[in-house]
């Protein structure tokens, strides 16, 4: 019964996010179109619409940890749910993101995304890929602020694996910035390809920097043992232990 329960309140909380989402997008989006700051104070509002929304009425409360980075940084983050993704975006206060270039094109979304400053990625070119991706963060187009990239380049599961790309490792290299690893456990709750979402504390962490001077083999080494280590140890901390999965 307590399971039939959660379930209509997921579908309630999911039906009415998805409500939200579309009013707020209309409502912000001519000031959103002029001004980069009305695409912030949109996604901001909904952010926080969702987040406490979430914690009412399906029962996920959320908890930032860590040093939050205020200059121009950069933020590989574990990727586990478009609730990580919020928390992130709330957290740091000039939020950009590496997203994939097809949401571009997505109505409403795409113009917001635009006006974030956020740079798009085609999937399947990693040289273009990367090329693209420096030019828009060297040229200018991107402001200054808190550069969010997923190593994995997706969002991956709770307990499933997937090797980290060199994508962090250019941009730290490139643009002289260091880097601020980001640990999540927040799939346990809302994960992807169901509507369910389960009660507990969804928690993103943020990490001791690696500072810059770090070739290639070291800074990936340390990117992913850091994020997979302290990812893990927030999913113990929940109850789900990684070391059993398969």
């Amino acid at each position: 019964m307590r399971n039939v329960i959660q379930w209509i309140l997921s579908i309630i909380y999911v039906v009415q996010n998805a409500v939200m989402m579309l009013a707020m997008g209309i409502l912000f989006f001519p000031w959103a179109l002029v001004s980069p700051k009305g695409a912030m104070t949109a996604c901001n509002t909904y952010a926080t619409w969702a987040i406490w929304t979430a914690r009412w009425i399906v029962g996920i409360r959320s908890e930032v940890r860590g040093t939050v980075p205020s200059g121009a940084v950069l933020v590989p983050a574990k990727h586990q749910s478009f609730l990580d993704i919020m928390m992130i975006f709330k957290a740091v206060p000039q939020p950009r993101f590496i997203m994939k270039y097809e949401l571009l094109f997505t109505p409403i979304i795409g113009v917001y995304a635009w006006r974030l400053g956020c740079v798009p990625v085609r999937r399947g070119k990693r040289g273009a890929a990367i090329k693209s991706m420096l030019a828009d963060v060297e040229s200018g187009r991107v402001p200054p602020g808190q550069l969010v990239i997923y190593p994995q380049g997706t969002r991956v599961p709770v307990g499933d694996y997937r090797p980290y790309k060199v994508g962090p490792y250019v941009l730290y290299k490139e643009t002289g910035q260091k880097a601020v690893p980001v640990a999540t456990n927040a799939g346990m709750f809302w994960p992807k390809g169901t509507m369910l979402r389960t009660p507990g504390l969804a928690v993103v962490e943020f990490l001791d920097p690696i500072e810059q001077g770090a070739d290639q083999k070291t800074f990936m080494a340390e990117l992913e043992r850091v994020i997979e280590d302290r990812s893990n140890a927030l999913m113990r901390e929940a109850g789900f232990d990684p070391d059993a999965v398969g």
